[in-house]
């Protein structure tokens, strides 16, 4: 579980580095991400890669028990907003505002999202 996780952490560092590096308006943990789905789908395609951390599911196990305690992470963030209420009560109806639209936003984008997939499937079903 230590190579898997080294594995995930090292993804995501190659990632920063790289959109520091290259000045690339992306976040580094993206980066990574991507890096590190590739590294997947090459374990898949490639058997000599499965080995050591992308082997025997040592990602997929790792990222499980990493979403498992992701609740955890949210504590901070919690202390963070405890500590500057001053800032929320005084801007308050700003951040609700900007809450609101944010997820109307994010809803029309979802939506649009599920239509054109699901448009783009249906087409490809027609065809014979």
């Amino acid at each position: 579980m230590i190579a898997s996780l080294s594995l995930i952490l090292l993804c995501q560092l190659v990632g920063e580095v790289a959109v520091r590096a290259l000045a690339v308006p992306v976040p580094g943990p993206v980066v990574g991400l991507v890096l590190l789905l590739l590294l997947l789908l090459a374990r898949d395609r490639f058997p000599a890669l499965a080995r050591g951390p992308l082997g025997d599911d040592g990602v997929e196990s790792a990222s499980r028990g990493m979403l498992a305690n992701l609740s955890l992470l949210f504590i901070p963030a919690g202390v963070g907003v405890v500590q500057k209420l001053d800032l929320l009560a005084e801007h308050g109806i700003a951040v609700l505002v900007i809450l609101a639209v944010s997820v109307i936003v994010t809803l029309l984008a979802t939506v649009a999202t599920f239509v054109a997939a699901s448009s783009l499937l249906s087409s490809e079903e027609e065809r014979p």
